[in-house]
């Protein structure tokens, strides 16, 4: 009795510790989101000169992925997340002080290569967490990101109106998340690799087995960023909303996005994981849907919400159920499938860019659409066990 008690309090530990994890990359990222124009301003930077520094970022973060499955399958998460934890803060203070367009750009390559070694350790750590737990947590961690995205969004437009620059901003934040990192990582949790006899290259694609997680994950994160970049562009000149209207409709769906996760684990316990994907697929096939049938603001304002929701849950239930393969690093698997997510994350948004150019803006959301339809197939043939 007083082991499963000494158990129970000991993975109760090890969830609040990760979900630090989750809120101080969550805060670290929107801090440095919320002033990219300060900054732009400070470097004196045109729109062009400002899109190429910032492809520094997920380059960085792409091209470490690989590297950082290897690592997780040579290291525990747990050290991992550490390093990576501590590199992804310091380099948070330095954009503010950058001079010119290459120091921004090479500071930026290692933000998202640090990022990168950050999120996919906390990522496993959550995996592991997740197998201590009968019922569902993992959609919750994700929750919390989002609120900590809002909160570091909210500091940042606190920061920008009482004009404070942002090299104090970025290394005020980055000296309280290096604090929250050393104070909760002894409480994270002390996993081993498993280590493989198969020997693989460190660019390799996932295994057949793990193809169709990939493909959810690419569809679900495709149409997750389309709706950060596009999602005011699209009410704007398509709904032909006011500027405050097309932000209201970016921040209905981030609220029903997060709103989501929090609900996510709930809905795992009650009718499982496959119908959840399932049914996220239709959300995100629906809501984009009526967004482009009626591009009205009330129908496509819910159509935004029923996209929020569809994308809300997908990629950690697909890690959730990734991290259950016998006989794989649930690091490197996460990383691997990872690679392939962050390929639709980063490559159709320009993709959908280049078809509204071409056609119209309300073609291009179509692409979307499709991502929920890929996403509805895939699931059908996941075979899953309740969590």
């Amino acid at each position: 009795m007083l082991a499963e008690i000494d158990t129970a309090a000991n993975a109760r530990q090890y969830r609040i510790a990760i979900s630090v994890f989750f809120f101080i990359s969550g805060l670290g990222y929107s801090t440095w989101a919320s002033r990219i124009p300060s900054i732009q301003q400070q470097l004196h930077l045109n729109e062009a000169q400002l899109g190429a520094v910032l492809l520094a970022l997920p380059i960085g973060l792409m091209l470490t992925m690989p590297v950082t499955g290897k690592l997780l399958g040579a290291f525990s998460s747990r050290k991992i997340m550490l390093y990576g934890a501590l590199v992804f803060n310091v380099i948070l203070s330095l954009p503010g002080f950058a001079t010119s367009v290459w120091q921004l750009a090479l500071v930026l390559f290692c933000f998202g290569s640090a990022r990168n070694l950050l999120n996919l350790s906390m990522n496993a750590q959550a995996v592991h967490i997740q197998h201590m737990h009968h019922q569902s947590i993992i959609t919750t961690f994700h929750g919390i990101w989002s609120i900590a995205g809002f909160t570091g969004a909210a500091i940042g437009y606190l920061m920008v109106t009482m004009n404070v620059a942002p090299s104090y901003h970025l290394l005020i934040i980055s000296i309280l998340l290096l604090g929250f990192t050393l104070v909760y990582y002894p409480k994270t949790y002390a996993d081993q690799p498993i280590v493989s006899d198969i020997k693989k290259p460190v660019f390799s694609l996932p295994d057949k087995s793990l193809l169709k997680y990939s493909l959810i994950c690419f569809a679900c994160m495709a149409t997750e960023n389309t709706m950060y970049d596009w999602s005011g562009i699209y009410f704007q000149k398509v709904v032909h909303a006011s500027k405050p209207t097309a932000t209201a409709a970016f921040v209905i769906y981030m609220i029903a996005m997060t709103t989501g996760r929090f609900a996510g684990d709930k809905l795992v316990a009650t009718i499982g994981i496959k119908k959840i994907l399932h049914y996220s697929g239709w959300l995100i096939l629906t809501g984009l849907s009526l967004a482009i049938i009626f591009p009205y603001p009330l129908p496509a304002g819910i159509g935004f919400v029923f996209a929020g929701f569809g994308v809300s849950c997908v990629v950690p239930l697909v890690f959730s159920l990734a991290g259950k393969s016998k006989n794989t690093n649930g690091g490197q698997t996460l990383a691997a499938i990872s690679t392939i997510g962050y390929l639709g994350f980063l490559v159709v948004p320009p993709l959908v860019g280049f078809v509204a150019q071409a056609t119209s803006l309300r073609y291009s959301f179509a692409i979307m659409a499709i991502c929920g339809v890929l996403i509805i197939g895939m699931v059908r043939g996941i075979k899953t066990t309740t969590p």
